[in-house]
């Protein structure tokens, strides 16, 4: 019984299999080893990027029709940029972008170790300040990310689908 095996990693052949060849030696892999590569696999990992980055098309598409809030609905009290984002998608049941949930991540990331660490952050900077500031952010994210950057962003994310808000409006499409 064989096992399916990573598009590159070599598989080492038993005694018995029909693949081996003295060949091998003669190509400075030999000792007694019988190693091969499998088939390069680009065209299986081809239509799987060329999938995701048309799921990515898709998303981009869907949250370029999502209008960004106009104005501020109420001064929202936040400990963390990831919070106020958290606060934000609920009060306006609006999903963040994908790229904004990643930069609030960094933001918060960015904290650590600093004098201010333990300081809620609407303490640090008002809160409709912090909420204009990612409003303008995710406008940008959603009008100018090329589909293919995010599809890409996803193919070495594997987790990406963590960052990606499972709250979907009614849009209304003239």
């Amino acid at each position: 019984m064989k096992r399916a095996a990573p598009a590159e990693e070599p598989v080492e052949l038993s005694s018995d299999d029909s693949l081996s060849s003295d060949s091998d030696d003669e190509a400075g892999k030999g000792k007694g080893e019988n190693f091969f590569r499998l088939p390069n696999s680009s065209k299986s990992a081809a239509s799987a990027e060329g999938a995701l980055i048309r799921k990515a098309e898709m998303y981009q598409e869907y949250m370029k029709h999502i209008p960004v809030p106009e104005h501020c609905g109420s001064l929202i009290p936040s400990t963390s940029w990831l919070g106020l984002g958290r606060s934000m998608k609920q009060l306006y049941k609006q999903p963040l972008h994908y790229l904004t949930n990643i930069l609030l991540r960094e933001w918060d990331q960015q904290r650590f170790g600093s004098d201010n660490e333990h300081q809620p952050l609407d303490v640090i900077i008002h809160p409709r300040k912090a909420e204009a500031l990612i409003w303008a952010t995710e406008e940008v994210h959603r009008m100018t990310t090329s589909s293919h950057h995010l599809g890409k962003l996803w193919a070495s994310d594997l987790m990406y689908h963590a960052h990606i808000d499972p709250v979907f409006p009614t849009l209304k499409l003239e």
